[in-house]
């Protein structure tokens, strides 16, 4: 359950930071705005790169489990012959 609230952390600040980004880019046409929209999208990439890191890491380590279609087609189970 960590893992999860961690990983929604993330892309609540991943938002965010873009929501700012953008407000910045638009609301304001200015030299000094033009840095604080390059911080926020830097920022952003950041977060992502190393939520990306998590995920894989978390993966790798066995923290968390892939489920859903993916995980079911490459299960080996036998197949009736009709």
């Amino acid at each position: 359950m960590l893992i999860k609230t961690l990983v929604i952390v993330a892309f609540i600040a991943i938002i965010a930071s873009l929501g700012s980004a953008l407000f910045h880019l638009v609301k304001h046409k200015e030299e000094a705005h033009s840095q604080k929209t390059l911080k926020a999208l830097t920022f952003r990439i950041g977060l992502s790169v190393l939520l990306f890191i998590f995920v894989v890491i978390a993966l790798a380590t066995g923290l968390v489990q892939p489920t859903g279609l993916g995980a079911r087609m490459h299960q080996t189970t036998p197949q009736a012959n009709p």
